[in-house]
């Protein structure tokens, strides 16, 4: 296996390849992966300057809202993805970011600081990120490879673009067309080597998802040589009208030995001896190979114009949240709240479960048989929020659907509308807002009649309302109405059985019993601050899952550097530490420097490479501090 080359190889390549104009050279063959190679070399040849910073002119908000329009199938299937890697990026000084298929950024969302500086190379919505036009980068090289890619640092044509640290993955849809990219940057000086790993999964939920979309009586074959994996975004799916193959997976193809030319050419009798029952069941049957298959079909009654719903499938969020013994009471208070319309607000830390106790609480309620609409309003672009919120009638602006749309209130109707992070949402709306609960009214864009509509209030947030109402950054009056009841979350840190807890979940996401972790790898788990708590947690778990081996438990060498260089404090030898005192639990707020001893701090300097930056902000104190704290030791 190729080993990843050093900054200082890169460098190399890059003055052989630029100044001394030796594209073959042995520096540049050795130095880059080949997909890089190829790229520098496409670029090269269309006369782009490596030393200048490309001039990348974005849209004007108007034609970016008519982009977004164009691309809400692809937007609303990545939404769930794109938050969950949006709590990653939140700790790890990232930006999510998704693409068109000729890689225009439609959203970008992430780490403050860290979009700030990319804005500065124009790493925002609106602006093309193609090869063509922006040189070699994960985005752009992804979507011409056709194939998932990281660009590191100085792996990037431009110059100015070495800031960057890239990992893209390109979207396919059920007809083998890229219909996008999904992409994780963040500063090119941090490790983010399992950026690609979490980037890949995401896709591939992602892909999954769009076979959960209408197919027009079709019949969808889910099927995969592991039982456990059916009803996962691993099981292959192949879509047939009548017998002939018209629509897959990529996880199917691979299971099929077939690729996209099989679309529209070859017949379900030429993969499988026979095909498996229609009863939503799980059935033996083989392939073309003689192999054994576990396989599903889903196929709607005649006439029908839609295929059933898929089964059930292991999700956290069917499972229902992970909650220490005293909150089910709590949790209990707020369904007999919603029963009686009394608004709920769900409180706690980034990451601990906010929207899977809101999901919980609508199960539980007699508003179950109805929608729960979940809107994120710091995951959806200010630009578009408002139409998305409310709606708009048929000319509202320039790039609006014809017939206009219902907006996400309105799809509420009937059931349970989670507001999510509502404290992200701008003065403008909040008044907006403010006015549809006292009226139970809303009035779309564009004018037109005010719509009556029922529905129960869930919010939820991560940061101090209360706070921001003193600061003029939350309004008072919408405070009072949302905040009749308060639901807390504990932190992940706050549970004792930490290590039972990760197992739990770990069984939740990784269905496939050959896959397990080790003991070593579970104490360090459990040792760990998780400052993105549960969403944190699941994420590194996806990814340990993804590289794990059948029959090997994975070891703590897998672990991301943070986690698998971490000591503890005062650690059990079991690696259960109940208190708040790991090296990494610096989000919590009341922590104090006096909770850090002097041979802790040397011990993450020495961890850190002697870098007291890094050290500094893995203790989560000022730079300064830490050299003061050393020195008067």
């Amino acid at each position: 296996m190729r080993s990843e080359p050093t900054p200082r190889a890169v460098l190399a390549a890059r003055k052989q390849f630029f100044l001394q104009g030796r594209a073959e050279g042995p520096l540049v063959a050795s130095a880059l992966p080949e997909p890089i190679l190829r790229s520098w070399q496409r670029c090269a040849a269309r006369g782009l300057d490596n030393a200048a910073l490309p001039r990348l002119e974005p849209m004007t908000m108007r034609e970016l809202r008519e982009v977004g329009e164009r691309h809400e199938k692809l937007r609303r299937l990545c939404r769930p993805e794109i938050e969950s890697l949006y709590a990653d990026a939140m700790q790890t000084g990232c930006v999510v970011i998704l693409t068109d298929a000729e890689g225009l950024i439609l959203d970008a969302l992430g780490h403050a600081d860290f979009a700030a500086r990319a804005a500065q190379v124009a790493l925002r919505p609106g602006v093309f990120w193609g090869e063509s036009s922006t040189g070699t980068n994960a985005v752009g090289t992804a979507l011409v490879e056709g194939r998932p890619i990281s660009v590191h640092g100085g792996e990037h044509y431009y110059d100015p673009h070495g800031i960057l640290s890239c990992s893209a993955a390109p979207i396919v849809d059920p007809y083998g067309q890229m219909v996008g990219a999904l992409d994780l940057s963040g500063p090119a000086a941090v490790d983010h080597r399992h950026a690609l790993g979490l980037v890949r999964m995401a896709v591939e939920q992602i892909e999954h998802r769009f076979f959960d979309e209408d197919f027009g009586g079709r019949r969808v074959l889910r099927f995969q040589a592991d039982r456990a994996l059916l009803g996962t975004a691993r099981e292959g799916v192949l879509v047939f009208e009548d017998d002939r193959l018209v629509a897959a997976s990529r996880a199917g193809l691979d299971l099929i030995g077939a690729d996209w030319s099989a679309l529209g050419a070859r017949r379900a009798s030429e993969f499988f001896e026979q095909m498996p029952r229609a009863d939503g069941g799980a059935h033996l049957l083989r392939g073309a190979d003689g192999r054994p298959l576990y396989a599903r079909l889903d196929a709607p009654a005649t006439g029908a114009t839609s295929r059933p719903a898929p089964g059930p499938r292991a999700t956290p969020r069917e499972t229902g949240p992970l909650l220490r013994p005293g909150d089910r009471e709590m949790l209990a208070r707020a369904v007999r709240m919603v029963e009686a319309d009394v608004p709920v607000l769900v409180v706690g830390e980034t990451g601990t479960g906010k929207e899977m106790v809101a999901h919980d609480i609508h199960r539980r309620s007699s508003r179950a048989n109805g929608p729960f609409v979940a809107v994120n309003c710091a995951a959806i672009p200010e630009t578009l929020i408002e139409s998305e919120l409310f709606g708009y009638e048929d000319g509202a602006f320039t790039g609006a659907r014809r017939q206009g749309r219902k907006g996400l209130l309105r799809e509420a109707d009937g059931g349970v509308l989670f507001l999510d992070e509502i404290g992200d949402m701008p003065l403008a709306l909040q008044s907006r807002l403010l006015r549809v609960l006292q009226e139970r009214e809303i009035a779309p864009l564009g004018g037109g009649r005010p719509v009556r509509v029922d529905f129960a209030l869930l919010c939820a947030t991560h940061r101090d309302l209360r706070a921001l109402v003193a600061a003029g950054g939350f309004r008072s009056d919408l405070y009072f109405r949302i905040a009749h009841y308060t639901v807390e979350l504990s932190p992940l840190r706050a549970f004792d059985d930490r290590a039972g807890i990760i197992g739990e979940l770990w069984a939740r996401l990784v269905p496939d019993e050959r896959l397990t972790l080790s003991p070593a790898c579970l104490a360090r788990l459990a040792a760990y601050g998780w400052p993105g708590n549960f969403r944190q947690l699941a994420g590194t778990l996806r990814a340990l899952a993804a590289l794990a081996d059948p029959f090997r438990p994975v070891g703590p060498e897998m672990l991301p550097p943070d986690i698998r260089s971490l000591d503890t404090l005062a650690s059990s030898s079991t690696g259960l530490d109940t208190s708040p005192t790991t090296l990494h639990s610096h989000a919590t707020a009341s922590e104090s420097l006096g909770d850090l001893t002097v041979e802790a701090m040397r011990r993450t300097l020495e961890a850190c490479g002697g870098n007291v930056s890094q050290a500094a902000r893995r203790l989560g104190v000022n730079r300064s501090t830490l050299y003061r704290r050393l020195l008067n030791a």
